[in-house]
């Protein structure tokens, strides 16, 4: 491991270190647990500075400001999802000290922004071939984007209503499987006839990858995980498998790093734009992430009045 550069980082409460080993994996060492989480938004930003304000511009539908109005129609479906409810209570579902935690990292991250447009040489090139600048974060920015994750079910609810609509549900036992095996009952004063066949056209403009290309490819995405007990491995420990089915990208969506503070010693993979470790191990556990066959998603369609939009 090498360091070569001192950074002054405002906000930080005592000095820290980033160390990183010959496969390009930092671990990150602070005294105190904010400390750590600012650090980790600051060498977010140093690895992946373009990469982060892409996912910002895309998460909250900003992207025609700095790629053009073609990509009018996508900000304006976006910002039809971005949530804008109470953030207290947002920020209380996660935990106690989650606004905490996300304040310090976007910190960091904002110290590296200010950095790098004091001295350009640090900016990605992107910036500089593309004509515009990062913008600073918001603390509320790290849980209002959430354009990564992966959402099935709502895809699957549209597809049944479709098909019921069309053929019935002999036709819907054949096409899917469904887990636990329940009968099909479309619910009283659901009139089926209703819903067009581009229901989702909006909802899939705000969610599915932008194309910047023009080579765009749609790949299969999905995850699966297994654990194996004490008792049935060789070395009398659990073993935990974690699978999450990803598309490669470059940048990747996966952000390794090693974070290390006073009650916290973790090392795994994240995503770069969020604090902390989603996919690793401590020195007692090992955790993973995977999507799950859940009821997460319902959709709304309303009919508004022309004459007043907002009715």
């Amino acid at each position: 491991m090498t360091a070569d550069r001192d950074y002054v980082l405002e906000g930080l409460e005592d000095p820290a270190e980033i160390l990183v080993d010959r496969w390009g994996v930092p671990h990150l060492y602070a005294s105190s647990l904010y400390d750590v989480f600012r650090v980790q938004g600051f060498n977010a930003a140093r690895d992946r500075l373009w990469q982060l304000d892409f996912w910002r511009r895309r998460g909250l539908g900003l992207l025609a400001e700095a790629f053009g109005p073609s990509l009018v129609d996508r900000d304006r479906a976006t910002r039809l999802f971005v949530y804008r409810g109470d953030m207290h209570s947002d920020w209380l579902a996660y935990g106690s000290d989650t606004k905490r935690v996300a304040t310090a990292f976007v910190e960091g991250v904002n110290a590296y922004i200010r950095l790098a447009l004091d001295d350009r040489r640090l900016l990605p090139f992107e910036f500089d071939a593309l004509g515009y600048e990062p913008a600073l974060w918001s603390p509320e920015d790290v849980v209002r984007i959430r354009s990564n994750g992966l959402y099935y079910n709502l895809d699957q609810e549209v597809a049944r209503a479709l098909v019921l609509r069309d053929f019935g549900p002999q036709v819907e036992d054949l096409r899917r499987r469904r887990e636990p095996p329940v009968d099909l009952i479309v619910p009283e004063g659901l009139d089926l006839s209703l819903i067009p066949d581009d229901v989702l056209g909006v909802y899939r403009l705000a969610i599915d990858p932008p194309d910047l290309s023009g080579a765009a490819a749609v790949v299969p995405e999905g995850s699966n995980n297994w654990v194996l007990a004490a008792s049935r491995t060789t070395t009398g420990r659990p073993l935990l498998a974690n699978d999450p089915h990803r598309a490669l990208s470059a940048p990747s969506l996966r952000y390794l790093a090693h974070l290390s503070a006073p009650g916290l010693d973790v090392i795994g993979a994240g995503e770069p734009a969020l604090p902390g470790i989603s996919i690793g191990h401590n020195g007692y556990i090992a955790f993973g992430l995977t999507i799950f066959a859940i009821d997460q998603e319902d959709l709304y369609v309303y009919e508004t009045n022309p004459d007043e939009p907002l009715e």
